[in-house]
C-alpha cells in the first residue's frame, strides 16, 4: 500500500509529503489563502495536462520526431449549471514534421494516460477517522 502524509504549515496550506518530495498547496487570495503555491484543483488539473503531455513526449522521441517546437495545450470547459468542469478538450501542437500517418496514434496513445483512466474508472473512497491519544 502506497501512501501520503498531509500535514498544515498554517494559514490555507496543506503539504503532503510522498515518494520523497514535498508538495506545498495554498489557496487563492481570493480563497482566503496566500496564493504561495498551486491549490489542489489547480495539481490535479496540471497533473491531468502533464500526463498527457509525457505522453506526447515518449511518443516523439520513441520516433525520432523533434520537440522543440511542439506545446500541448488543455482547455476546461465549465457546465453552467454545476460550475464543473464537464468537458477537457486537449489541442497537441505539434511540429512540422510530424507524419500524419502517425495523428489516430498519437491520439490513442495520450489517451492512455493514467491519470485519465483512473478518472474514467475512478476508486472507490473510504474515510477513517482516529483521534489522536484516544483508544
Amino acid at each position: 500500500m502506497e501512501e501520503i502524509k498531509v500535514t498544515f504549515p498554517g494559514e490555507k496550506r496543506v503539504d503532503a509529503e510522498y515518494k520523497g518530495f514535498l508538495i506545498k498547496t495554498d489557496q487563492s487570495v481570493y480563497a482566503g489563502g496566500e496564493g504561495t503555491a498551486p491549490a489542489p484543483f489547480d495539481l490535479f488539473l496540471g497533473s491531468i495536462a502533464t500526463c498527457v503531455g509525457y505522453y506526447v513526449l515518449a511518443f516523439c522521441q520513441n520516433r525520432g520526431i523533434p520537440l522543440d517546437k511542439a506545446s500541448v495545450w488543455m482547455h476546461m470547459h465549465k457546465s453552467e449549471g454545476k460550475k464543473m468542469i464537464d468537458r477537457i478538450s486537449i489541442e497537441m501542437q505539434l511540429p512540422p514534421e510530424f507524419p500524419d500517418k502517425y495523428t489516430k496514434a498519437i491520439i490513442k496513445s495520450v489517451d492512455s494516460c493514467a491519470v485519465k483512466a483512473h478518472m474514467v474508472d475512478a476508486p472507490a473512497f473510504e474515510y477513517v477517522v482516529k483521534i489522536d491519544g484516544a483508544d
